[in-house]
């Protein structure tokens, strides 16, 4: 199978969080067999042992919009700042009873609409100016020199921004086009987004495309309502050469907590760290992250390398699952985090996530805490009990060498695309 791939970024350098997913994503396509070429939507073309890259056609003009695109962002953050008196748009105190209402709020194009700001509507209609027809003369010259192209996915692009491209290109040249959606529910309109991430959702045409992917189970009906003609979900998975266990002189760390930001999990960082780490001055807790408040008694470990982050969770004996409630809450929405965490060998306690016994068998495989108290509670008997901590990270690393691999997803993929050749 051949499959072009519109990609959000291939540049590791930069702050889009799922790009090492997808660099994992596109290398276990070409380990399963799929010829790949891989397209940035932002940043430069990167070609690797995996892929073929092909230019970004629009790369001075996505630096440009960049800039300006922050530069709005940031007024239009600072307005909402002044009326909010600093209470993030997406803070999960309001993101929590959107959930529960989520079939109604999605259900029309409309109310989506009303939803974007106005920087937000300036960034998001320049983009389909000045922009999507770019993506669009591009890809339809990728197509006709390589008619053996069997499908064209697009991961994580801002929807709205190139509105008309998927059903122009599918139109003129008979290709299924697929639209990954990885942040589901958080890039859902009735959430918000994160406030430093895109709206991608309002302006935008769903059924333009042959179907949508997501990483959660429990958005499925939601991104139907949005307009989606079909949705298949596709967790997230972990290269496990990649996120393999290292051998360490000792475990000198009791408790470790490695993300970004507190936005959809103030609750659980409070309780799993802040409250926990106060109430056990005798245990070690350690954060490598930015941006999470109160932390406690817990250290800040430096950020070095991406080797350095394997090896501060290997030395770890309890290494933390902090979900945000914005995927927590919804049934089987998947991250990262938990399958990474697994793979390495490490023992996982986790704040309450729905739907998390798709992936791992609760007690089994990881330890679900329901308060400070019970993570106080749990923390203690852990790091008491070596035998406990080893079996648990042997259960959850050989789930996911079973179930949950980069390949898995791989051929999980290209099983949803030849189902519409």
């Amino acid at each position: 199978m051949k499959l072009l791939v519109v990609v959000s970024s291939l540049d590791l350098t930069q702050p889009f969080s799922a790009t090492p997913a997808w660099w994992q994503l596109l290398k276990a396509l070409y380990e399963v067999g799929a010829e790949v070429i891989a397209a940035p939507y932002q940043g430069p073309a990167i070609e690797s042992l995996w892929w073929r890259a092909a230019p970004n056609p629009a790369k001075w003009q996505g630096d440009a919009f960049k800039a300006l695109r922050d530069v709005a962002r940031g007024v239009g953050s600072q307005f909402g700042a002044s009326r909010s008196q600093g209470q993030p748009a997406s803070s999960s105190s309001n993101a929590q009873p959107e959930l529960n209402t989520q079939h109604s709020a999605l259900s029309t194009q409309h109310s989506s609409q009303n939803s974007e700001s106005p920087s937000e509507r300036f960034v998001r209609e320049t983009a389909q100016r000045l922009i999507a027809p770019l993506w669009e003369a591009h890809l339809d010259r990728l197509l006709t020199k390589e008619p053996d192209i069997d499908a064209v996915i697009v991961l994580t692009v801002p929807l709205n921004q190139i509105k008309g491209v998927a059903r122009s290109i599918s139109q003129k040249h008979n290709k299924p086009i697929f639209y990954y959606d990885g942040d589901v529910p958080a890039s859902l309109p009735n959430m918000r987004g994160f406030a430093s991430g895109f709206r991608i959702y309002q302006g935008s045409d769903p059924s333009e495309y042959t179907a949508f992917i997501s990483n959660s189970a429990g958005g499925a009906e939601p991104l139907k309502a949005l307009g989606a003609r079909a949705v298949h979900p596709l967790f997230y998975g972990v290269d496990t050469d990649v996120f393999s266990p290292v051998e360490v002189p000792r475990q000198d760390i009791d408790c470790m907590f490695y993300g970004h930001g507190r936005e959809y999990r103030e609750q659980w960082v409070d309780a799993m760290i802040a409250q926990a780490s106060r109430a056990m001055p005798e245990a070690r807790f350690a954060v490598r992250g930015t941006k999470l408040g109160d932390l406690g008694r817990a250290e800040m470990l430096p950020y070095l390398s991406f080797s350095k982050l394997r090896e501060y969770a290997c030395r770890t004996k309890v290494n933390l699952c902090i979900t945000r409630m914005a995927h927590a809450s919804v049934f089987a929405s998947s991250s990262s985090r938990p399958f990474e965490l697994a793979s390495m060998g490490c023992c996982i306690v986790g704040n309450p996530y729905e739907g998390v016994e798709t992936w791992f068998e609760p007690e089994k495989e990881i330890i679900i805490v329901h308060s400070a108290e019970e993570a106080v509670e749990r923390y203690r008997y852990l790091l008491t009990h070596d035998a406990e901590r080893a079996r648990i990270a042997q259960a959850a690393r050989a789930r996911v060498l079973k179930e949950h691999t980069m390949r898995h997803r791989a051929r999980q993929l290209i099983e949803i695309v030849q189902g519409y050749l």
